[in-house]
Parts: structure tokens; C-alpha cells; sequence
């Protein structure tokens, strides 16, 4: 645990190249994600080695430090401290406050992952490390050296393909807003808990307002931070947007369909704000700076919101329905098998990246139905994950190291922030990331089969889970969502630790390196050349 943030920033400035290196700063719920003017100045290994740092991330547009929840507010907000300061603070120069809001990781997820070349903080191996001797040649570290850096370049060049960028962006877009999802989701879910109890009848109205006030003008946040995603002016992609949530459109028709105030929702204020963007652009390269000030937003608002109000808002508005209709299908009818696949894959999609694509979906559920009732089965993978790294904790009881790192992470995983046991648990060990798959497709089923039954289980938020995510669950009442919720987080342990435990580690794992009778290395385990196979 971080007891001195500004210590821990003091550590971690020069290691990334000084402030000089340093052209952004930003920070998620477990990240600090740092933009570096020159890659090759960082210190991979003495990063890894500062006390309280998970691992590291890079996904090509930013170096991320994994440092865990509620340190990394307080650390981000120290480094940004010793970067105004120069590089040169103290103790003293500490910064008020806890720095900027933390921003939620992949929902429903474990934490969610980007895809990235990832260097977790301890690389733990369960079988005997190769030997090393003083007569290895510069000419075999010269060619260790020149397939590692062949292997990053691929690695880069995947995470920079046109659709994982895209989705990238569609991230940055949305993963801003969850710590308000989050306040609006929790209010929300004492609004209904004492509505249903009948208890402070006057008070329930407020809190219903306070809860459904951000979600009613959500478009407008996306427009607003689209626009800055994608070089435009922030304030004229929120102006366009806020087109799609005026009461006012119910007067235009369009397709002899008369609009709905939020028909499209997040997707249509999305559009509207990227293709005002580009309106915007056209426009600053054509006209004079007399002539910008005035028509460049004048353009921009009339040309954009038009087309928002004639075609976006009605195809965006299909598509957000078919969203809703899909995701309740496929639970209701083979909720099951697609809890299996759903709860199996997501760790797969969070490497991949591609996690990032069921952002607006989340958020189109909510907005739609007032609950995703995704996220709960897709909750589940961190499930899998946390019953993995205990298997992994009991079978490899002689590995202190690992153990320890296992002990600091596990409270994390408990409350759906996965990254450091997957970074510095099971993606290093290999076997366990997919036995903690197959835990998190166990749970995934279990809430599947109860939707089936006509249980729904659903989420009034994005960001958290685990256990953290009891507090915002919604469906066919608490208790009963709570159960079912719960009876998955406890089949995705115990099939993650049973799947982990036997199947998940080689012959061998967890056996001490000597023979406890005889007080000597076991054979395989001696140093020097081993006997040949026999062919």
C-alpha cells in the first residue's frame, strides 16, 4: 500500500524520463496514464520496482503506471504537483485535494484492460528458471535484444490498427462520464429502495431528480467531450448534441415520423458531435479569421444540427432500439448460453481491446431502460479471475513473492478491479487467464439461466463490479437481484479455483525445489545440463 504519494511520485518522475518527457497526465480508477514525448527514456525495470506499483501499460498512446484504487488519485494529483514545480518539489509541496476524478475501466468488467504490451510488476514462473552461466556471448544478447525489440514493434503496430483506435477514442469519450453514472446510479438505487419500503415519501422525489438529471442531459456531455476527442471546439459538439434532448424537436418530423425528445440518445448525440467536428474544421481552413469568429460556429451549429435533427436522430434511434431489443432477447431466451460465452470471453476482449466497443451499448441500456443487464454476466470474468489467483495462492504456497503479490490484489479483485492479478497473476502464468475464463463463463451461465427464468439482473451504472456493484443493481427487486447476482460472484469463484487448481498449473506447481526427505534438489531441479530425452 502507498503510504507517501508524494513520495511515490518523487520516485516515479525521473524513472519516465523527468518532466521534460512528460506532455500529459491523466489518471482512471487504477492508472496513471502518462503521455511521453520520447518512449525510449523510461525506465521499464526500476519502475517495476518502485514499492506500491502493480505494473505497467503501454497501448501506444499513453504509458500507463497501474498503481491500484485510491492511491492513484492522490498520486496522479503529487506528480502533477512536482511537474508545476518543476520536477523539484518536496514533501511540502504536496497538492490539496485528492487530483482529478477517477474514471472507470471497462465496466463490467474487471477493470477493464486496454490493449496493450503489458509488463506486470512481478513475473512469477512455476517451473524451474533456465540456467544462466558467465560465458554467454554479446552476440546472443545482441540477438535477444534485436527480437525484442521486433516483438514490441509488432506489438505496437496490432494496437495500432484503425479499429482499436476507434475504439480507443470511443473510450475516452465515455469512460469520463462514469463517476457520475456511478453518483446518479447509487441515488438512484435508495430512491427505488425507499419508494418500495414507503419510507420518506417526501424526500424520494428529490433524489429521483437528482438521480435522473445527469442521464436527461446526458447527450450533451457526449457532444461535449467528442468534440474534444476529435479536435473540435468542446462547447459547439455539446451544442449540437443537446439538439437530440430538447423538448422542442417533438414539433419536426422527419421520415413522416414525428421526433422524440432523446431519440438516438448517446449514439445520435455521438454522430452529431463528430460530424460537427468536421463541419467545424472545414470551415476554420476556408474562412478568414474577419470572417471565422462569426460563421465557423454559425456553420458549424446550423449545418450539423440539421442534419442531426433530419437523419441522424431517426437512424441513430433505430439503432439504439435494436441495441435494447437484441440484449433482451439474448438473455431472456438462451440467457444460459449466452452467459456462458459472454462471461467466458470478456477477459479475451478486454486483451484484445475490444471491450471497449460495449461502452455506448452500457450506456444505451441505461439511458433506454434505466439498467444494462450486461454487465452483470460480463461481471462475472473477474469472478473467474479472483477464483483463479486463490487456486493459485494455496498451490504455490512456496512462492512468497507471488503469494504476496496475490494477498495486495485480491481486495481489489473482490471489488472488480482485475488488473493486478491479471497482470501480475494469471497473464504471466499462462494457463490460469484461461481456467479464469472458464470461471468467469461459469458465473456468466448461472445469471444467464435465472434471466431465462425471468429473473433480470441489471446494473443503473458502468465502472464498478464484484462486489462493489451491489449497491447499484436493479431489476425485479433488490433482494432477489442481489441472490442471483451473488450466487454467480460464487459459482465464478469456485469454478475459477477448482478449474485453476487442477487443471490451471503444471505437474509439480506448489512442491518445494527440495526433496523433504532427502534435503537435496530434485533431480530435474539440479543445476547443469540435463540428460537428453530419449528419441
Amino acid at each position: 500500500m502507498i503510504k507517501d504519494p508524494h513520495a511515490t511520485a518523487a520516485a516515479l518522475l525521473p524513472l519516465v524520463g523527468g518532466p521534460a518527457n512528460v506532455t500529459s497526465v491523466a489518471h482512471c480508477m487504477t492508472r496513471l496514464r502518462l503521455g511521453l514525448a520520447d518512449r525510449s527514456r523510461v525506465d521499464d525495470e526500476a519502475l517495476r520496482a518502485v514499492p506500491g506499483v502493480l505494473g505497467v501499460v503501454e497501448d501506444g498512446a499513453s504509458y500507463q503506471v497501474v498503481l491500484g484504487p485510491g492511491v492513484v488519485g492522490r498520486v496522479t494529483a503529487a506528480f502533477e504537483a512536482l511537474l508545476a514545480a518543476g520536477g523539484t518539489g518536496t514533501a511540502d509541496d504536496r497538492a490539496d485535494g485528492d487530483g482529478r476524478n477517477g474514471d472507470g475501466e471497462d465496466g463490467g468488467k474487471t477493470a477493464g484492460a486496454d490493449d496493450a504490451s503489458v509488463t506486470p510488476a512481478v513475473a512469477p514462473a512455476v517451473s524451474p528458471a533456465a540456467d544462466t552461466t558467465a560465458d554467454t556471448t554479446a552476440d546472443t544478447a545482441d540477438a535477444l535484444a534485436r527480437r525484442g525489440a521486433e516483438l514490441k514493434a509488432r506489438q505496437k503496430a496490432r494496437n495500432a490498427t484503425p479499429l482499436k483506435t476507434a475504439l480507443r477514442r470511443v473510450a475516452d469519450i465515455f469512460v469520463p462520464l462514469i463517476p457520475a453514472l456511478i453518483g446518479c446510479g447509487i441515488v438512484a438505487g435508495i430512491a427505488g429502495l425507499l419508494t418500495n419500503l414507503r419510507w420518506l415519501p417526501g424526500l424520494t422525489p428529490a433524489l429521483t431528480a437528482l438521480s435522473s438529471a445527469f442521464m436527461a442531459l446526458i447527450a450533451v456531455f457526449v457532444g461535449h467531450n467528442t468534440a474534444k476527442e476529435f479536435g473540435g471546439t468542446p462547447v459547439l459538439g455539446g451544442a449540437v448534441a443537446a439538439v437530440v434532448v430538447y423538448p422542442g424537436v417533438a414539433k419536426v418530423t422527419a421520415f413522416g415520423t414525428a421526433l422524440a425528445p432523446g431519440q438516438g440518445g448517446v449514439l445520435g448525440a455521438l454522430a452529431a458531435a463528430v460530424l460537427g467536428t468536421y463541419v467545424e474544421k472545414w470551415c476554420r481552413a476556408r474562412l478568414p479569421g474577419t470572417l471565422d469568429v462569426l460563421l465557423t460556429p454559425t456553420l458549424t451549429v446550423l449545418v450539423s444540427g440539421l442534419l442531426t435533427l433530419y437523419v441522424l436522430m431517426y437512424a441513430a434511434g433505430e439503432v439504439a432500439t435494436a441495441i435494447g431489443t437484441a440484449a433482451d432477447w439474448l438473455l431472456t431466451t438462451t440467457g444460459a448460453l449466452a452467459g456462458l460465452i459472454l462471461g467466458g470471453l470478456f477477459l479475451p476482449l478486454v486483451m484484445l481491446g475490444l471491450h471497449q466497443a460495449l461502452i455506448p451499448i452500457h450506456t444505451t441500456l441505461i439511458e433506454q431502460q434505466g439498467h444494462t443487464v450486461l454487465l452483470p454476466v460480463l461481471a462475472m470474468a473477474g469472478a473467474g479471475q479472483v477464483g483463479a489467483a486463490a487456486a493459485v495462492y494455496v498451490r504455490l504456497r512456496h512462492d512468497t513473492s507471488l503469494r504476496t503479490t496475490i494477498r495486495s490484489a485480491l481486495p481489489a479483485g473482490l471489488l472488480g478491479v482485475g488488473e493486478p492479478l491479471i497482470y501480475g497473476v494469471s497473464l504471466p502464468l499462462g494457463r490460469p487467464f484461461l481456467t479464469a475464463c472458464v470461471g468467469g463463463a461459469a458465473g456468466g451461465a448461472f445469471v444467464g439461466l435465472f434471466a431465462m427464468l425471468g429473473t433480470e439482473v441489471g446494473a443503473t451504472a458502468i465502472g464498478p463490479s464484484g462486489w462493489a456493484l451491489f449497491p447499484l443493481l436493479a431489476g425485479g427487486g433488490w433482494a432477489v437481484t442481489a441472490g442471483v447476482y451473488g450466487g454467480g460472484l460464487l459459482t465464478g469463484y469456485a469454478v475459477g479455483f477448482l478449474a485453476t487448481y487442477f487443471f490451471g498449473l503444471p505437474d509439480g506447481a506448489g512442491r518445494p525445489v527440495c526433496d523433504p526427505e532427502k534435503h537435496e534438489p530434485r533431480p530435474a531441479d539440479r543445476p547443469g545440463p540435463r540428460p537428453a530425452s530419449p528419441r
